[in-house]
């Protein structure tokens, strides 16, 4: 299911639901009522806060602000939408470029927004790694779909060429590290990922991934709307600003990894766990785990948990996950509970008929191995990241288009910035300290980098291009916003970059599939104005445009 859909479902909750949550009152005890992970994988939309109000799940890394101010005027004049995208980010440097000028050219092109038909055959040879079984399977169910044979497909992204022409005044030639930003999660790299050239030629490119681009805010109906249990992702182009113009966002990427390898823990380790066949009487057979402890001197995390009860003022602390099942993804993966500071005591295991902590009724037969053994913190982290990386694709429905290790720094960074282990004490997001929650890792939007070299030789000059797909920026069509049906692509002139430039330029190729709602550019298509000369004084462009397929329907 996509981010739109998720959305669509989370904006049709009945007002009674939303009540009923804001209404609860939570004593001084903290306790989590979570259904077991793999039936609440596919409805984490919606779940009760702790502390009353709703919190709202993370898909596709989009849509967090729920819309606040869509529809309306935004920054210079553009939209606020409710998913945005991000705007088109010029080239920048991190080498000495005394000398070096640029000249940008940028084209627009509508090209994937003509229908094109897509046959049966060519649907299911998207669906990789099928075996011969399962491609014919997959193929009988798109004739069944599809009797005519297939079908036609468009999309709302655009195609990007954004030409740089680097020109070197200078007597002697220059090297220089050059650095093309975007927007991506890492889920959708394969998709947003530029193609860089020089001179024609495709370039080697090394990647570098930014922290989380958003932050966050709190639950909606609760007394503190101010907290942290939501992601907050960017909602105009201006949050990029705020995020990259002074240039430590980039200066971070390209910085040391966190590293956690000289912190020591204790790990238990429980597996093997075996209970009774669900059944009426036994709808969710779990294990709990309880324990005493220092809060101030100690600090848990946990991989497989997915329910608990925190009472700092008793110390004490429970944890608990579903006995798996045979076809569980995650069956045969341990449960691990990482004790930072002083080691916990009095630890019991017991069984019970359900995952929540409000019933009392005990399971007579149940089994778990326990192991407690002691390492470091980037070793053990290393082992449980690794099931998180795998199982992505089972959790967002996407893999991963990033390598493990690349994966575990930005996992380790993000635990360091938001987690229980930032030095600030982390978002109410993670307080749980489970560290699937941070899962979201992969998903969320971050401002991504290709680095290259490139020598332009004295007097002269080369060329370098990226070319790419973008995605639109849109309001949800439930919302009934003015937005309904418009598409927003934005382009940055001089953000973030070190570059001199000579001049910007842009061109539409619209493919007559579109009419302008608004913008800056000073396109117009009845007039046949399709190329632009960009004033470097404006930081940023919008065009925000309908199908005319749409408008002519209306």
């Amino acid at each position: 299911m996509n981010a739109e859909k998720l959305y669509e479902a989370i904006t049709l909750i009945g007002d009674d639901l939303i009540d009923e949550a804001a209404a609860y009152t939570p004593t001084k005890k903290k306790v989590i009522h979570w259904k077991r992970w793999t039936a609440l994988a596919a409805c984490l939309v919606l779940v009760v806060g702790v502390g009353g109000g709703v919190f709202l799940g993370m898909f596709g890394g989009r849509g967090g602000n729920s819309g606040v101010g869509a529809g309306g005027s935004g920054a210079d004049g553009g939209s606020s939408f409710m998913s945005y995208a991000g705007p088109i980010f010029p080239l920048t440097s991190t080498s000495d470029t005394e000398g070096i000028t640029a000249q940008r050219d940028i084209t627009l092109d509508f090209a994937p927004w003509v229908p094109t038909w897509l046959t049966n055959e060519e649907q299911t040879a998207r669906n990789t790694g099928l075996t011969e079984e399962e491609y014919q399977q997959s193929l009988a169910r798109y004739n069944e779909w599809y009797p005519e044979g297939g079908r036609f497909e468009t999309s709302d992204d655009i195609l990007v060429t954004d030409t740089y022409t680097l020109s070197n005044s200078t007597a002697e030639d220059k090297t220089v590290s050059v650095l093309y930003p975007f927007v991506s999660s890492l889920m959708d790299l394969d998709s947003f990922r530029p193609e860089l050239t020089v001179n024609g030629t495709q370039a080697e490119t090394e990647l570098i991934c930014g922290l989380y681009s958003g932050g966050f805010q709190g639950v909606l109906g609760s007394d503190d709307p101010n907290g942290t249990a939501n992601l907050s992702h960017p909602s105009t182009w201006t949050d990029y600003k705020a995020l990259l113009s002074d240039g430590t966002y980039l200066k971070r990427a390209m910085g040391e990894p966190v590293d956690y390898s000289g912190i020591d823990v204790i790990v238990y380790e429980f597996t093997n766990a075996q209970g009774p066949e669900e059944t009426k009487e036994i709808p969710n057979p779990s294990v709990r785990v309880t324990f005493d402890l220092d809060y101030d001197k100690t600090t848990v995390l946990s991989y497989g948990f997915h329910s608990g009860s925190f009472d700092p003022e008793a110390g004490k602390m429970g944890q608990g996950f579903s006995i798996p099942e045979a076809h569980s993804p995650n069956y045969g993966e341990p449960y691990c509970l990482i004790i930072l500071g002083d080691d916990v005591e009095n630890m019991e295991i017991e069984g019970f008929v359900t995952g929540g902590w409000d019933t009392e009724n005990r399971l007579e037969e149940f089994h778990v191995d326990v192991t407690r053994s002691e390492t470091d913190l980037d070793t053990i982290l290393r082992r449980v990241v690794r099931y998180i990386y795998d199982n992505n694709s089972w959790q967002y429905g996407d893999s991963l288009a990033v390598d493990f290790e690349t994966y575990y720094v930005l996992f380790c960074d993000h635990l360091a910035s938001y987690g229980i282990l930032a030095e600030n004490g982390g978002a109410e997001r993670y307080d749980t300290g489970w560290l699937s929650e941070l899962s979201e890792v992969g998903a969320v939007d971050r401002v991504c980098y290709l680095e290259t070299s490139i020598t332009v030789p004295a007097g002269e000059s080369i060329t370098l291009s990226a070319l790419m797909r973008k995605d639109a920026s849109y309001d949800f069509y439930c919302a009934g916003t003015e937005n309904q049906g418009v598409k927003g692509y934005e382009t940055a002139t001089e953000l973030g970059s070190t570059l001199t430039f000579t001049g910007q330029t842009a061109a539409l190729e619209d493919r007559g599939q579109i009419e302008i709602v608004r913008q800056n550019f000073g396109f117009d298509l009845s007039a046949n104005i399709k190329s632009v000369e960009l004033d470097p004084a404006t930081e940023h462009y919008y065009l925000e445009v309908r199908r005319i397929s749409d408008t002519e329907s209306e």
